[in-house]
């Protein structure tokens, strides 16, 4: 059984929504963020940055600056450009890119089930991260983003939704990145009655993308000592069956050949893969457990060899374990994919072409092309409690901040 609770969003106003809502303040190179904030006075990233062009400088992930940041926040509150709905919604939001159509709901989900196992996560969490986020939410009060779970699919609760986005958005626009974001206010208490039946139908959901925020929430809502409100209770998700999401490979670069000649590197692959060159037409992975490989302005495919690997386990089976574990470490001898500088990462959405020319700019020497997870390996890893390797999805929808802010009191 799944909860998902209407809450009373802070929102900003029908004409300033497209100004206001922003893509996580990290995913912005400097100048671009810059330019944002110089240029735009309503873009939630100020409540972020609550100190640009400011003298007085507090040090980052401090209570001090958490408190600028609550500050920043009233003032948007007070000038207008949010406001609160008069009684508990839920928000339907749709987003629209690169050909594929995400839609799905903006609630509130349970603490109590992130803790007891229904709402179920496959990456570990840091400790440091969840006790500075806890601390965060202590102090600002509110949720900005939410949390991106996934569900199997409900017939009729896609067949609710379908009818709801018929209808005209109370939002409506296009961001600079070509996205169509549209949010629906779901108000009607008989509506909201009917997708709470649906979801209590279903038994688990999935974390996506935010592990960290959900640990957080858990953590601020357990230090309140059972004085929580059902608001504390609760954390900002946005829920989506597993058919309306996309999940994309996420590629690895590699800087150097760990002192191994040309041909010395390749003899190594060979011990544990079929290797095969292949034409740029044919590069692209097909199928799961055949990896590509961009090396010396080619491309190559690896097969694993089958007596080198657990087909049957959830974890080391996947493709990007099997790169780590046949490849990376016993090759290049890169063992933590967390903290070795000579790997690094590019998303799926970037294509082989990005992997190419990253490669042939010289910055790196190796770049590897996998076949995307799959949402039945994500929920099988989940179910058994392991641990995905790390960065091993690009999952869409990003969601944008601001949008529909969960206040905690």
């Amino acid at each position: 059984m799944t909860k998902i609770l209407p809450f009373r969003a802070i929102r900003p106003t029908r004409d300033k929504a497209h100004l206001v809502a922003t893509m996580p303040y990290y995913t912005y190179k400097k100048n671009v963020l810059e330019a944002k904030l110089e240029h735009n006075p309503f873009t939630f990233l100020h409540v972020l940055n609550p100190e640009y062009n400011s003298p007085n400088r507090t040090a980052p992930n401090t209570v001090e600056r958490f408190r600028n940041i609550r500050k920043k926040f009233d003032e948007f509150c007070a000038e207008g450009i949010f406001r609160q709905d008069e009684k508990p919604c839920l928000y339907l939001y749709r987003q629209t890119k690169d050909g594929h159509e995400y839609l799905g709901l903006i609630g509130g989900a349970s603490v109590e089930q992130y803790n007891t196992g229904h709402i179920k996560k496959h990456e570990a969490t840091l400790t440091s991260r969840e006790e500075t986020f806890s601390t965060y939410l202590s102090t600002v009060r509110f949720h900005a983003e939410p949390v991106l779970l996934f569900h199997p699919k409900h017939e009729n609760l896609s067949a609710l939704l379908d009818a709801v986005s018929l209808h005209r958005p109370e939002y409506e626009f296009t961001s600079a990145e070509r996205t169509r974001h549209e949010v629906w206010v779901i108000e009607n208490p008989e509506a909201i009655a009917q997708i709470q039946q649906y979801y209590r139908e279903i038994p688990d959901v999935y974390i996506a993308d935010g592990h960290h925020r959900c640990a957080s929430s858990a953590r601020f809502s357990e230090g309140l000592n059972g004085k929580s409100t059902v608001e504390q209770e609760h954390f900002l998700a946005y829920f989506i069956a597993e058919d309306r999401m996309f999940i994309m490979e996420y590629n690895r670069l590699v800087r150097e050949l760990e002192n191994l000649t040309d041909e010395q590197f390749m003899t190594a692959v060979s011990a544990n893969f079929d290797i095969t060159k292949v034409s740029n037409a044919q590069a692209k992975p097909a199928r799961f457990h055949e990896i590509s490989m961009y090396f010396n302005s080619a491309w190559y495919k690896l097969i694993p060899k089958a007596e080198k690997y657990n087909a049957a386990h959830p974890v080391k089976s996947l493709d990007t374990a099997l790169l780590t574990d046949l490849l990376l470490d016993p090759v290049l001898k890169i063992k933590d994919l967390k903290t070795d500088k000579r790997i690094d990462f590019i998303s799926g959405n970037k294509g082989l072409e990005g992997i190419a020319a990253t490669v042939d700019s010289g910055k790196f020497r190796i770049g590897f092309a996998l076949y995307p997870v799959s949402a039945e390996q994500l929920k099988k890893v989940s179910d058994e409690q392991l641990i995905m390797p790390p960065k091993s999805t690009w999952i869409e929808p990003k969601l944008r901040s601001g949008l529909t802010i969960y206040p905690l009191d």
